[in-house]
C-alpha cells in the first residue's frame, strides 16, 4: 500500500543522531534510516560542550536525503533529543555561547550551593523532579556563578530541540516535556517556578511560552528551504522532544496498572505513566521524578545509569588497542564469571576519564573480588544494572502500593539481550522487548496526533503493535 503520509523524525542521543522517514500508509508504520551521523562531547581546555552547529548541519543533510528518499513530499518532521541542555540567545537571537554537555564538570559540588539558598524539600515540592547534578536548574546556577555576563546578557533560553527548532522555523518556544526536566516546571500548574528563578537570581523573562505535544511550531523558513532545495513548506511539529518522553509514548503497554517500562540507552529509565504526579517525602527521599509525558501524562520514573557505563569500557579498550564488537562483549559476559556488583549511580561513574579502571576501583574498594578480564567487567555492569533494576523496582512498589508483573523495555540497548535476560532473572518478572526504535516512533506518533490522523495515545499504541515484533523473556 503507498504511504499516506512520509513523516521525518530526527532522533538525537548522546552518542549519534539519525533521521528516520516513518512512512504510514493508515494501519501501519514502516521506517527507513535516512542519515546518520555521530554526535558526542567536545572538550575544549577541560570543559566538554555539545557541537550545536555541526548538529544544525546534519540535520539540514538529513533533509535533503529524506526529501531524495521518498515518492512526494515530506508530510511534517519533529526533532527528540536528551533533557536538560540548553542554548542561551541574546537580543538578537543570536547564540551566545556553545551549550555545555550535561556531563561538564562546572556542576560539580553545587548542589549543596543551591540547597543553602532554597531547601531540597522546596524545591522537589514545587517540581517533582529528582536532584542531579546535570538538571538544569544546577547548570543555570553554574551559569550564574562562573560566567554571570552570559546570564546578565541572555534574553531567551531554549532546550536544545527547542533551539533547533527555532534555527528552522524562527519561532521560539519551551516544550513540556523537554521543559519537565529542568527542574524548573511545576507538573500540576505548568507553570514555571518563579521563587526557584528568584533565589537563584537566573532570569524568568530566558523562558519562552510552553507549547505542548502535537501543535504546529512553524515551517521551514525561507533561507533554509533555498539552502536546501527544498520547493516546499514542511510544518515542524511539537511532540515529546525530551527523547524518553517520545520513547514512552511508543511502549505498547499491557495491563498499564501493573506494568512498567525501561527505555534502555546511555540511560535507563524504569518507571510508570500516570496521570497525576507523585509528590510526597518518600518519593523525595528515593529520588522519584515526575516528569512531563504526552498527553499531558506523567513520567514517574527514576534515572538509571545506563549502557553508559559499558559504551565508556569499549571505548577504552578501543583506545587500548582492544577491537571488540557488541556482540564478543555479551559473549564473553555470558561466559565470564561474575566476580563483584558496582552501584551504577555512584558519582564516580559519572564522567571517569577511564571507566574500567573505575570500576575495578570501586570493587576493590568495597571488598569484593576484582574482575580482570573484559568478559568479568562486562558481566558486572550488566548484571548491576539488571540489580538496580530489581531494586527501583521494590522502591516503585511501595510509593505506588501494588505490585509490577511485567516489564516492558523499549530502545536501542534492547539489542543487548544479556541485559534482558539478566533483568528478568534478577527481577523475576517476565520482560517485553521492542521496539527498537521506540524513540523515532513515539516522535511519529506525536507528529500523527498533529496531523488528526489519530487521536489518543492508545490508539497510537495499537499502531506501534501492528508495525513491531516483540520478543518475551521469561526468569531463569
Amino acid at each position: 500500500m503507498a504511504p499516506k503520509l512520509n513523516l521525518l523524525a530526527f532522533d538525537l542521543g548522546a552518542s549519534n543522531g539519525r533521521a528516520i522517514v516513518g512512512q504510514y500508509d493508515g494501519e501501519r508504520l514502516n521506517l527507513i534510516e535516512v542519515h546518520k551521523f555521530p554526535n558526542g562531547p567536545q572538550n575544549v581546555h577541560g570543559h566538554i560542550y555539545w557541537n550545536i552547529l555541526d548538529l544544525f548541519a546534519q540535520i539540514k543533510t538529513g533533509l535533503v536525503k529524506a526529501c531524495a528518499a521518498v515518492d512526494g513530499k515530506i508530510d511534517c518532521m519533529a526533532i527528540d533529543t536528551w533533557g536538560v541542555d540548553y542554548g542561551l540567545l541574546d537580543a538578537n537571537d543570536s547564540l551566545l555561547a556553545n551549550p555545555y554537555h550535561y556531563r561538564d564538570k562546572r556542576t560539580d559540588g553545587l548542589l549543596d550551593e543551591i540547597f543553602a539558598k532554597i531547601s531540597a524539600e522546596e524545591i522537589y515540592a514545587n517540581t517533582g523532579i529528582q536532584f542531579m547534578q546535570i538538571n538544569t536548574l544546577v547548570q543555570l546556577y553554574a551559569e550564574r556563578r562562573w560566567r554571570p555576563w552570559v546570564l546578565d546578557n541572555a534574553r531567551s533560553m531554549l532546550f536544545i530541540p527547542d533551539l533547533l527548532n527555532f534555527f528552522l522555523t524562527g519561532q521560539k518556544y519551551n516544550e513540556y516535556t523537554i521543559s519537565s526536566t529542568s527542574q524548573l516546571l511545576n507538573p500540576t500548574t505548568f507553570a514555571w517556578v518563579e521563587r526557584i528563578f528568584k533565589v537563584l537570581d537566573v532570569p524568568i523573562d530566558l523562558m519562552q511560552p510552553l507549547v505542548f505535544p502535537g501543535a504546529v511550531i512553524g515551517t521551514l523558513t525561507d533561507q533554509i528551504k533555498a539552502e536546501t532545495g527544498i520547493s516546499y513548506d514542511i510544518p515542524v511539529i511539537a511532540i515529546g522532544s525530551h527523547d524518553t518522553a517520545s520513547a514512552v509514548a511508543a511502549v505498547p503497554l499491557t495491563a498499564s496498572e501493573t506494568s512498567i517500562y525501561i527505555s534502555s540507552g546511555t540511560w535507563s529509565l524504569l518507571g510508570m505513566e500516570l496521570e497525576k504526579p507523585v509528590i510526597n517525602e518518600h518519593s523525595r527521599r528515593e529520588n522519584f521524578t515526575n516528569e512531563g509525558g504526552v498527553g499531558k501524562t506523567v513520567r514517574f520514573l527514576k534515572n538509571i545509569s545506563g549502557l553508559w557505563l559499558i559504551q565508556e569500557c569499549r571505548r577504552i579498550w578501543q583506545r587500548d588497542g582492544l577491537a571488540l564488537t557488541w556482540d564478543q562483549i555479551s559473549q564473553a559476559a555470558e561466559q565470564a564469571p561474575l566476580k563483584a556488583l558496582i552501584d551504577p549511580d555512584d558519582p564516580r561513574f559519572l564522567n571517569p576519564d577511564n571507566m574500567p579502571e573505575a570500576i575495578v576501583a570501586y570493587c576493590r574498594e568495597t571488598g569484593q573480588a576484582v574482575p580482570d578480564t573484559y568478559g568479568e567487567i562486562a558481566r558486572c555492569v550488566y548484571e548491576s544494572l539488571a540489580a538496580s533494576y530489581q531494586k527501583t523496582i521494590t522502591k516503585l512498589e511501595e510509593m505506588i502500593g501494588r505490585k509490577i508483573e511485567t516489564i516492558h523495555m523499549v530502545g536501542g540497548g534492547i539489542q543487548a539481550e544479556i541485559l534482558c535476560q539478566f533483568t528478568a532473572n534478577a527481577t523475576k518478572r517476565k520482560v517485553i522487548t521492542g521496539p527498537i526504535e521506540a524513540t523515532a516512533m513515539g516522535n511519529m506518533l506525536g507528529q500523527l496526533m498533529a496531523k488528526g490522523e489519530i487521536n489518543s495515545l492508545e490508539e497510537g499504541r495499537g499502531l506501534i503493535r501492528s508495525s513491531v515484533v516483540v520478543k518475551t523473556y521469561l526468569p531463569q
